[in-house]
């Protein structure tokens, strides 16, 4: 699922509309920034967004800690200030005792409980030993606006296996590479993987599909482009789609071999190359003449097997490292586009995967 964050504005409205237009499903919100001072013109303002993101049939989730609990005199045991606001969950961005979560997933209101998944990997443990109401609990990272903030792979990755261990659903935040607005004066992006921050918005996105760990996306910033949620929209959120940059000399037919086709990678997998095997079988009786075909291969090259490879005519490999091709059995059809090369060793063994044109007709 996809969503985006709002931090109203005047445009904030027309923004949620854009959005709900393009098919996501999501809104998040911050709250933190409220003092005793100004809550009754913040909470007016989303009250009046989150009227319309309900009326559009998304789900709110409203970001809140101790603090905002004691600003706005909300006991832990009765959330329906937070539900007359329109929101479906809450987001705990500071952790209690364990014991306070799972009473809060069992509250009459029936808002939902969003856990910070940025954080040690112990504490989902302590607030799962006192039994919460699972269907209710979820997680959800951080982001970070301050550049080298943001959350190495290695320690999402760990945070996060422990959620989808326990049958949890979880979500991690994009940034926006046009957007400029935050909970924050100050922030150079908004993602959750510091590795994200300068890529664009559908790479980041891809990379958190196809970790296998994330079942929910959200924009940090507002106000994405109308072309990144376009092309977020258009996204297969199932099924990793790698951008290839076709080289002048591909011909239709080896277009055709990479893109018109779902492809997976075998079973007895290797260091060198990806290999999609099954759709040669499709182009057994057709001539793949030999092109473009060099005595070197480069990581990141799509090559398919030409009329001089035999039984291996019409095989298509992603290549994963240097390797030789002095016989020409091996057609370079395009390449992976740089910022998406880094996806390649999540393609495992029987994994299903497809090829999309980098620049496509209009």
């Amino acid at each position: 699922m996809l969503g985006i964050s709002v931090y109203p504005t005047e445009e904030s409205i027309a923004y949620l509309k854009l959005a709900a237009h393009y098919g996501f499903k999501r809104v998040f919100a911050s709250l933190l920034d409220v003092t005793p001072e100004n809550k009754d013109a913040i909470l007016a303002q989303f009250k009046t967004v989150f009227t319309v993101a309900n009326e559009l049939g998304m789900y709110v989730t409203i970001d809140a800690n101790p603090r905002l609990f004691d600003t706005l005199g909300v006991d832990y045991h009765h959330l329906g200030l937070f539900k007359d606001l329109g929101a479906s969950a809450i987001r705990l961005d500071a952790n209690f005792d364990g014991l306070t979560e799972s009473m809060m997933s069992y509250e009459d209101s029936g808002l939902d409980i969003e856990l910070n998944l940025s954080v040690d990997t112990g504490n989902i443990g302590n607030i799962m030993s006192y039994l919460p109401n699972k269907q209710r609990l979820s997680g959800c990272h951080n982001f970070y606006p301050q550049r080298f903030t943001g959350l190495d792979l290695d320690f999402f990755t760990k945070c996060t296996e422990k959620y989808r261990q326990m049958g949890l659903k979880t979500a991690a935040f994009v940034t926006s590479q046009v957007a400029t607005t935050g909970p924050h004066p100050f922030n150079d992006g908004l993602p959750t993987l510091e590795i994200h921050r300068d890529l664009p918005i559908v790479v980041q996105a891809k990379h958190l599909f196809a970790t296998g760990l994330i079942d929910d996306v959200l924009i940090s910033n507002q106000f994405a482009s109308e072309a990144e949620l376009q092309q977020l929209s258009q996204l297969n959120q199932s099924q990793l789609s790698l951008a290839v940059d076709f080289e002048p000399t591909a011909t239709p037919l080896e277009k055709e071999i990479l893109l018109a086709h779902q492809h997976f990678n075998r079973g007895d997998v290797n260091s060198y190359s990806v290999r999609s095997t099954f759709v040669k079988l499709q182009y057994k009786d057709q001539s793949i003449p030999v092109n473009h075909a060099g005595a070197a291969l480069q990581p990141g090259d799509v090559v398919i097997g030409n009329d001089s490879f035999g039984q291996y005519k019409g095989e298509v490999n992603i290549v994963k490292q240097p390797m030789p091709n002095i016989d020409q059995h091996k057609n370079v059809v395009g390449h992976l586009v740089p910022d998406e090369q880094f996806l390649i060793p999540y393609i495992q063994p029987w994994m299903k995967f497809r090829f999309e044109d980098a620049h496509p007709i209009q």
